[in-house]
């Protein structure tokens, strides 16, 4: 009786071990399977390029949108060169990768088109600093990718300066793609931008001078807007006090985001929040509503003064209390964006019929198809077309 007992504990314990085992596995199986993004734009930031500058302050967010449209859900990072020319007020000016995309667009609202005026610019360093100063993974199912935008050629006169084909050349090397998007018919720009995508192994293509996009106001925008303060409020940060400064610096970037930012911007910012491959952007690091419903942190154990302002004068069951009751909240508040983005994004494919617009030519689809196609071969799968 006794060597049953212990052989049945002891294959109870094997068991246990076993299931703890396959579940570690399975969970790193599913982090190692969630797809990673990591795009840059080298911008040109002359006078010339004003249209599209704009319209870039109107996408960014669809652009997220459209890149989050892929299972399971992806991470994804963004970074920005901006460039004009020697002689002007700058030649370069860079955001790194980040998964924080309110301080994308910040950086790219800072934005202002100016300088340019003798037609090439200074492509061979935004090219050259996007390649080599980016923090790139070195992962390879990654999908690495520079998308190139301008409207003149780069100057390849100029010393001290590393020609695009070296660039192009690095490019390969590290797996990242470069895709070049023209901005209007300048007719020197075109073989220069074709080399450039060929020889880093990227797309070409067209858009007119300001950038083709589609921007159609909706009768949903403002509701979305107000649905993603109202996300934005069902934050509570704790950790240390410098983190949670730091966190208070993003709800300050993301109010001055909703001064600046044009309705259909900050529509598409409340969809991509609320989406699980915009959590990183959203949460931001230690966050108490997503810790605690994920069993990450126990309330009992954090001290009062890890906690923000709003939790520090209340009991612990005040703070329980609360932090159920913006978990609920937020999942509300989630499930009305998702309703009324799906609405937001008909009807603007609703216009598109409508008014005849020709999508195909526009700078979403283009972006689309060129990231559809590229992502496929990483296993990064797209079938839905663009979100506006």
């Amino acid at each position: 009786m006794k060597k049953m007992i212990v052989t049945l504990a002891t294959v109870a314990i094997v068991l246990t071990v076993y299931a703890m085992a396959k579940e570690t596995m399975e969970t790193t199986e599913t982090i190692r399977q969630k797809p990673r993004i990591e795009v840059v734009f080298v911008l040109d930031t002359t006078g010339s390029m004003s249209g599209l500058i704009d319209a870039a302050k109107q996408k960014i967010w669809s652009i997220a949108n459209t890149l989050a449209m892929t299972e399971p859900a992806p991470q994804i990072k963004m970074g920005l060169v901006g460039y004009r020319d020697r002689g002007d007020e700058y030649v370069t000016r860079h955001l790194a990768l980040t998964d924080d995309l309110d301080a994308v667009y910040e950086f790219l609202m800072d934005f202002a088109a100016n300088g340019g005026g003798d037609g090439p610019e200074s492509v061979n360093q935004a090219l050259h600093e996007a390649v080599t100063s980016m923090k790139w993974s070195t992962d390879e199912t990654t999908y690495r990718v520079v998308f190139l935008v301008g409207d003149y050629p780069p100057h390849m006169d100029y010393d001290n300066d590393v020609k695009y084909p070296e660039s192009c050349k690095l490019a390969a090397e590290k797996g990242i793609i470069v895709n070049t998007i023209q901005c209007g018919t300048y007719a020197d720009t075109t073989p220069v931008w074709r080399d450039i995508a060929k020889k880093a192994e990227g797309q070409f293509f067209c858009v007119d001078q300001s950038g083709s996009a589609i921007v159609q106001a909706t009768p949903f925008d403002a509701n979305l807007a107000e649905l993603s303060v109202r996300l934005d409020s069902t934050r509570i940060f704790y950790g240390s006090q410098e983190e949670i400064a730091e966190q208070i610096t993003r709800v300050e970037r993301g109010d001055k985001l909703y001064e600046m930012a044009p309705a259909g911007a900050k529509a598409a910012r409340a969809k991509f929040n609320a989406s699980e491959a915009g959590s990183d952007n959203f949460l931001g690091g230690r966050e108490l509503v997503m810790d605690v419903s994920s069993g990450n942190i126990d309330l009992n154990k954090l001290e009062t003064d890890q906690l923000d302002e709003r939790l520090q004068k209340m009991t612990l069951q005040q703070r329980k209390e609360y932090v159920a009751e913006m978990t609920a909240e937020r999942t509300r508040i989630q499930k009305q964006i998702e309703e009324l983005s799906l609405k937001r994004q008909d009807y603007i494919k609703q216009e598109i019929q409508k008014n005849n617009l020709n999508d195909t030519d526009s700078l979403d689809h283009q972006l689309y198809e060129c990231i559809k196609d590229q992502a496929n071969k990483k296993n990064i799968i797209y079938s839905d077309g663009p979100v506006y």
